[in-house]
């Protein structure tokens, strides 16, 4: 009751100042505008003052208030979370005290000054401490009037600024401050990451500002210092590492984002396995008859992932599950045991995958394995399988989006490569059953912190294990000026019946770029292996790429020159040497997916890395990680350490969240502590009643976690 009446009184405040606002400057959906109302208005009033606009801070106009928005954010707790990279120290100094290079602050007599000839010439000002030392400051275009304001002859000032040497004399350019009170001028000044039109100055206003507005808030934890003052320091540090991740003010602020991306995640894990789900138990018959005819033993590793997607689909409650699989692991083997348990129950099943090439790769593995059992359809863009309804299994692609394609008892959904897919396709996919269970599978391995912070609202299998008849694959690092001895090898092995993939970079040679493109390399090497060489690439139309890819599979060609489209699922076991020209230009993901498809068969494969110099010492890391290690995991951390959380994944592309205050390499260890305290917290207090669980709801307002209150609510 009391909630209601509060927003009753809060619609009305906000309907008055709705009819007496301007126009807003963007456009809002009514009903997305009154949701983000709805969850405004649940917000408690101690954390109003965080949540006012920039816009009302005295100082910020219009123009400049539309920078900070870019730049920051809208609201107060936005400008509080864009904390300075580095601290400038103006201690204050004598001339011949200070150092050349450094910044200082001096209090100097104005002895004289020096206009120029010409607009364009620099305006000196002689001035000296007061031991007698001289100092020249010099300005460039700059407004005569405002210098004889400021530093009028005979006048004592406080001038600060970087010290410099000119012709053996002492100069300081464009002072950065100069006042009549030492007290004007700040000691140490924090330096924040600025857009054009933002100046440090301004930036500095806004953020304390800010803090001024910070309420004391109830502590939802104990770890040192409180918030208000880790904020408040991490603001004005007085030191180059007090402005680096590494300081107590920081790792603080970066414990509570990851405690409240943990509570999140794992609320919306809670809910999701609390909506209801259809049980799923077959009687195993068709999943003893496959597994008795496929050509290996399964891992222990399927076996175990087999076993939790088995107990999930036997819930009541929805599976909704990540599998994880090094390349080669055979992740494609338990989708299918799983989706030949659900048929096994009545249900049918459907497997989605991002491209047709990798959808007929799929249909053709699959009806080699069951297809004497079940019916196995194929829908893509080119390939129409009929009555949806008559298929115990779908292997397709987008096109099983198609409001025609509809589906008698969908009781699985498997989406392959799921990075490649939206959440918002993802759903609209399992919409078309009732509540189907949903296994996602993706073959890039995921670091732990990744998997924490990204995927932490679903349940995590992990395949690491590959099957016993799977040789490791030979990786070596060779220059570019050997390539002649290396399509001698080629050669030979073509000769013994075995395929080679040829990676360029480049699809045409630029005039900008030394980089082979894949069209030149294609016909260097047909001059090699005449009618022998195929060539595949992103430029090309679909089917003139399967039927690349077909005359390579069926081996009428032998060598497949091609782009990084060969990247992820294409399984050719006759192919055994994988060649990446320039290989120094690929991340160590794409290279460790790329050495992936080769390896697939009995015989021993190779993958070779053409570099040309020089190497950076970074690229260099690169290639050697890969030539030692055939661990996609042990990779996928080493790139994570190398090129940091976004550019691993791709915000955008992975829907992973980009922090505000923490990084997820170099705050590891908070982040897994966050985890622990977390899952303790909601074991203890699961809906946030307690004097803490009602702290931690306002942490969560703080970070944008409003729907993982609202799920609370929601129970």
């Amino acid at each position: 009751t009391h909630n209601i009446r509060r927003l009753k009184r809060r619609c009305s405040a906000a309907t008055h100042m709705a009819s007496h606002a301007p126009a807003a400057p963007y456009k809002t959906g009514l009903a997305s505008g009154f949701i983000c109302f709805i969850i405004s208005s649940m917000r408690p009033d101690i954390l109003t003052p965080l949540f006012v606009p920039l816009g009302n801070i005295k100082g910020i106009g219009t123009k400049t208030g539309k920078l900070l928005d870019k730049l920051a954010g809208t609201k107060t707790i936005d400008a509080l979370w864009h904390l300075p990279n580095n601290v400038i120290h103006r201690p204050l100094l004598n001339v011949n005290d200070c150092k050349i290079g450094e910044h200082a602050t001096l209090k100097v007599s104005v002895m004289s000054h020096n206009p120029p000839n010409n607009p364009k010439g620099v305006y000196k000002v002689f001035v000296q401490d007061g031991r007698g030392a001289s100092l020249c400051i010099n300005f460039f275009r700059a407004y005569t009037s405002t210098i004889n304001k400021n530093l009028p002859v005979g006048a004592t000032v406080f001038v600060s600024g970087r010290m410099e040497n000119f012709n053996a004399q002492r100069v300081m350019t464009h002072p950065d401050y100069i006042a009549k009170d030492a007290a004007d001028i700040p000691e140490y000044e924090a330096v924040y990451p600025l857009t054009a039109g933002v100046t440090n100055k301004m930036m500095r206003h806004v953020a304390q500002d800010c803090l001024a507005r910070c309420p004391d808030l109830p502590q939802w934890s104990d770890m040192a210092p409180p918030f208000k003052q880790a904020l408040a320091q991490a603001h004005n540090p007085r030191s180059a590492i007090e402005a680096t991740a590494v300081s107590p003010a920081r790792q603080r602020l970066a414990y509570d984002e990851f405690l409240a991306n943990q509570l999140a995640l794992l609320l919306a894990r809670r809910h999701m396995r609390r909506l209801p789900g259809i049980p799923v138990k077959g009687d195993g018959g068709l999943r003893a008859i496959v597994k008795n005819h496929l050509p290996f033993k399964l891992t222990a590793g399927q076996t175990a992932v087999l076993d939790e997607i088995y107990a999930d689909q036997a819930s009541s409650n929805r599976m909704i599950r990540l599998l994880q699989g090094d390349v080669g692991s055979g992740k494609t083997v338990v989708a299918l045991l799983a989706a030949l348990n659900a048929i096994e129950a009545g249900k049918q099943a459907v497997f989605m995958c991002p491209t047709d090439l990798l959808a007929r790769q799929h249909h053709d593995t699959m009806t080699q394995l069951a297809g004497q059992h079940i019916k196995i359809g194929l829908l893509t863009g080119t390939q129409k399988p009929g009555d949806t309804d008559s298929f115990d299994l779908i292997v397709g692609t987008h096109a099983l989006f198609q409001q025609q394609v509809q589906f008698k008892n969908l009781g699985l959904a498997v989406i392959d490569e799921q990075h490649r897919f939206g959440v918002y396709q993802r759903m609209r996919l399992t919409a078309k059953g009732l509540m189907p269970d949903l296994l996602l599978m993706t073959a890039t391995p995921i670091p732990r912190s990744l998997a924490l912070t990204t995927y932490g609202d679903m349940d995590i299998s992990i395949l690491d294990q590959k099957p016993l008849n799977r040789l490791p694959i030979v990786t070596k690092l060779i220059g570019a000026d050997k390539i002649h001895e290396l399509v001698d090898g080629v050669k030979r092995a073509v000769a013994n019946g075995q395929k080679a993939y040829w990676v360029c970079p480049l699809v045409e040679d630029t005039e900008k770029s030394d980089l082979t493109a894949v069209k030149t390399r294609f016909e260097t090497l047909s001059a090699e292996f005449p009618g022998k060489v195929g060539l595949v690439h992103g430029q090309m139309k679909p089917q003139q790429r399967e039927a690349a890819m077909s005359d390579f599979v069926e081996g009428r060609t032998c060598i497949l020159v091609c782009t990084t489209v060969i990247e992820v699922g294409v399984d050719v076991p006759s192919a055994t040497i994988m060649v990446i020209e320039h290989a120094q230009r690929f991340g160590l993901a794409q290279l460790h997916q790329l050495r992936g498809r080769v390896g697939r068969g009995k015989l021993q494969s190779h993958c070779i890395l053409l570099h040309s110099p020089p190497l950076s010492p970074i690229a260099g890391q690169r290639l050697m990680t890969i030539r030692d290690s055939c661990d996609g995991f042990a990779i996928a951390e080493k790139d994570l350490e190398m090129r940091g959380a976004g550019e691993l994944l791709g915000t955008r592309q992975s829907g992973m969240q980009d922090f505000k205050v923490a990084d997820i390499f170099l705050h590891r260890q908070l982040l897994h502590q966050a985890n622990t305290d977390a899952r303790r917290i909601l074991k203890d207090d699961p809906l946030l009643k307690s004097k803490r669980g009602e702290a931690l709801r306002n942490l969560l307002y703080l970070f944008d976690k409003d729907s993982a209150v609202s799920t609370i609510s929601a129970g």
